[in-house]
């Protein structure tokens, strides 16, 4: 069985997606109908972005959806693979969202506009923080955030990402306190991330109020595949829960290696990454050993792809 994943916040970089323009007039549609939607030129944006703009959580959300959204089309209309289940981590839910019909492209752009805005807007600037903690348990993470927090700051795990492999956020002080714990108790390393804000954790509260109020005037359509969604973990076979599981998602954890697992378990053996750079492609060979993983977002890439639509995967 097969899944497609999409990845999130921090993919981006100056040039994704150019190449897929230049050859495919799917592509070039994709990026002018998100820049009609969000009323800024998104090509330019991502292609000679020369003032770090597209490093911007209100820009970076919507570029990196549509490159993948481009990459998304390319793909099935060059190859005809379909996935059997879809998945995508933070942002890239969204993603996974449009490409199992849930919802609209122009929707889905909109969206995640204004839930960069809503997000980098939550917490003041430098008052928030996140950092990957390598080499510790998620469950010796926990016990740490647990123990930093206090009725004023907080901090708490962010991103399950695979084993051995966790990111926390909150308050500054927090995470700075929690990070040195975890190197005393034996951490490989700890980095302090170069993030304009602590996503996926309390301090997000006020983004997720807001984003529920966006998310009222979607239009959630039938799925035509499952989704395995970052809050619980879960496949989820309609959209019933959906708006709960996009608004929670701000503000909680990313599960991405339980969700991993989750769709092994449920037969899947070829992961596809679709969209800028193959981070998870990392993240999911550390989580399971026995599948074939495979990246799309450049048209070199098309020639391996299509010999598989013809083979079977």
């Amino acid at each position: 069985m097969i899944a497609f994943v999409f990845p999130g916040q921090g993919s981006q970089y100056v040039g994704m997606g150019q190449e897929l323009y230049r050859e495919f007039k799917t592509a070039r549609q994709v990026f002018e109908e998100a820049s009609d939607t969000v009323g800024c030129d998104l090509a330019k944006l991502c292609f000679e972005d020369n003032a770090g703009q597209l490093d911007l959580t209100v820009n970076a959300q919507p570029a990196i959806l549509t490159v993948s959204v481009a990459a998304l089309k390319v793909l099935q209309e060059e190859t005809g693979i379909q996935p059997d289940f879809v998945a995508g981590h933070s942002l890239g839910e969204y993603t996974a969202l449009v490409a199992n019909g849930a919802l609209e492209f122009k929707d889905a752009v909109w969206v995640v506009r204004k839930r960069g805005q809503f997000t980098q807007e939550a917490v003041p600037f430098g008052v928030g923080a996140m950092a990957a903690v390598l080499g510790l348990q998620e469950a010796e993470v926990e016990e740490i955030c647990k123990y930093v927090s206090n009725e004023k700051l907080i901090v708490s795990p962010a991103n399950f990402n695979a084993p051995g492999q966790t990111v926390i956020a909150g308050h500054r002080e927090a995470v700075e306190r929690a990070a040195d714990i975890a190197k005393e108790r034996g951490a490989r390393r700890v980095v302090i991330l170069d993030v304009s804000a602590p996503f996926h954790c309390k301090l997000m509260a006020p983004a997720a109020k807001r984003l529920s109020e966006v998310l009222d005037e979607v239009t959630f359509h039938d799925f035509r595949v499952p989704i395995v969604t970052n809050f619980d973990a879960q496949i989820n076979f309609n959209v019933s829960n959906l708006k709960h599981l996009l608004v929670n998602q701000v503000m909680n954890p990313v599960r991405w290696c339980e969700s991993v697992r989750v769709l092994y378990e449920r037969g899947v053996r070829s992961f596809f990454e679709i969209g800028p750079k193959n981070v998870l492609s990392g993240l999911i060979k550390r989580i399971v050993s026995d599948v074939e993983v495979y990246n799309f977002e450049k048209p070199n890439q098309l020639d391996l792809l299509r010999g598989l639509s013809y083979d079977g995967v």
